[in-house]
């Protein structure tokens, strides 16, 4: 995923299929300069990482 996609994700008030190593996440935040973003899994939403956007895939 590329971080203008990611942004729009972040930003959208739909939920969006998004996966990182396979699992659900929901994308917090992004930030562009670092190219990482803020996410948490679905089925855990206390345990935040912070993560490639580019290791990210939407479906």
């Amino acid at each position: 995923m590329n971080v203008t996609r990611a942004q729009q994700i972040a930003q959208s008030p739909d939920m969006k299929n998004v996966t990182y190593n396979g699992k659900s996440v929901y994308i917090e935040h992004v930030d562009a300069q670092t190219e990482t973003a803020t996410i948490h899994f679905l089925d855990n939403p206390e345990n935040q990482q912070r993560v490639p956007v580019s290791q990210l895939a939407e479906h």
